[in-house]
C-alpha cells in the first residue's frame, strides 16, 4: 500500500470536508433525528458514492487529458464557484 498517497488523499479530503455545507447539513439532520445512526450511515454512503464518482471521472479524464490540465480546470472551477458564492448566485 502506498501510505504517502493514502495519507495525502485522506488528510486533504478530511480537512476540506470539515465545516463544509455537507457536514453542517449532516449535523442539522442528526440534531433533529431520533435515529442518529441512520443519519451517519446515509451521510457516509453519500460521501462514499460521491467519492467513487469523482475517482472514476478523474481516472477517466486522466487517460485523455494531462493531469496538469485537469488540475487547472478544477482550480478554475473552484474560482468560479467562489465568485458565484460571494455574489450570492450559487
Amino acid at each position: 500500500m502506498d501510505w504517502k498517497l493514502f495519507l495525502t488523499a485522506f488528510g486533504t479530503i478530511f480537512l476540506a470536508e470539515l465545516g463544509d455545507k455537507t457536514q453542517l447539513a449532516t449535523l442539522l439532520y442528526a440534531s433533529k433525528s431520533p435515529r442518529p445512526m441512520m443519519i451517519f450511515v446515509a451521510s457516509a454512503l453519500a460521501l462514499v458514492l460521491s467519492s467513487a464518482l469523482a475517482v472514476t471521472l478523474g481516472f477517466a479524464l486522466g487517460k485523455v487529458i494531462p493531469a496538469n490540465v485537469v488540475s487547472k480546470i478544477a482550480g478554475g472551477g473552484f474560482i468560479v464557484i467562489g465568485v458565484l458564492l460571494v455574489f450570492g448566485k450559487f
